[in-house]
């Protein structure tokens, strides 16, 4: 049986290849402050991009995107003005992603969620 944790952390690594795959050039990973944490942290062109990170192994709570609750996101949003203020980046063009990795039978599924906030 696998821990939250290790479902945590490989659909963490799963995102990031994913996102390479598609581009992105992964800035950071798991940046923290007291405000909260931020999975990834990653440039999508010329846009900061603050992704959250839901993996599952099984839908009986629910789409991993629902556990993002509003309450969440403004833990994601007082931590992305803290990373673009210690960073000098508070002019740059930001947005907020929830990328959902849903795991089932050693298949991997991935929905990329833009501009959720």
């Amino acid at each position: 049986m696998y821990r939250a944790h290790e479902i945590g952390k490989f659909g963490e690594n799963e995102a990031v290849e994913y996102l390479k795959q598609k581009g992105y050039k992964i800035l950071e990973r798991n940046f923290s402050c007291k405000r909260g944490e931020i999975d990834i942290i990653a440039l999508d062109k010329k846009e900061i991009v603050f992704i959250e990170i839901k993996a599952r192994m099984s839908l009986k709570y629910g789409l991993p995107s629902e556990a993002v609750t509003k309450r969440k996101l403004e833990h994601i949003y007082k931590t992305a003005e803290f990373f673009l203020y210690v960073r000098n980046l508070e002019n740059e063009n930001t947005r907020i992603d929830v990328i959902e990795i849903y795991i089932k039978n050693n298949k991997v599924i991935i929905n990329h969620l833009k501009q959720v906030v």
